[in-house]
């Protein structure tokens, strides 16, 4: 017989396949606790994002307009009912009080928004 028998090779490969397919999303699934900097801080590219800020005063922004708490909550309630969709992406200084983000992230959540991304400042790299 002069012809290789290709069957056992190919099932070898496909087992290699399949083996690589469920280990592949395991390898990759991780997570960062380092908020205030993260190697890979990057905004995500939802197509409908808000940003909300909070500075280290305790002032509040949508989208780089100031508003007290009251004027807050009525606009993040009327974006929640309009998109309940909407990501959030939540920058906070470093030095806001955990309380007063928890009490934020209350807030959006109590307008119906429950995607809340938080925005880091990439880490400096090394020279």
């Amino acid at each position: 017989m002069s012809d290789i028998n290709m069957t056992p090779l190919i099932d070898v490969m496909l087992v290699l396949l399949v083996i690589f397919m469920i280990t592949a999303p395991l390898m990759t699934a991780s997570l960062r606790l380092d908020l205030p900097k993260s190697e890979a801080a990057t905004p995500s590219d939802a197509p409908s994002v808000i940003a909300v800020a909070i500075t280290p005063d305790g002032q509040l922004h949508i989208d780089d307009q100031a508003l007290d708490a009251k004027a807050f909550q009525q606009r993040i309630a009327d974006l929640g009912r309009a998109n309940p969709q909407l990501e959030v992406q939540l920058r906070a200084d470093r030095s806001v009080p955990y309380g007063q983000v928890a009490e934020l992230i209350g807030w959006v959540q109590a307008a119906g928004m429950n995607r809340i991304a938080f925005v880091a400042q990439a880490a400096a790299s090394a020279p």
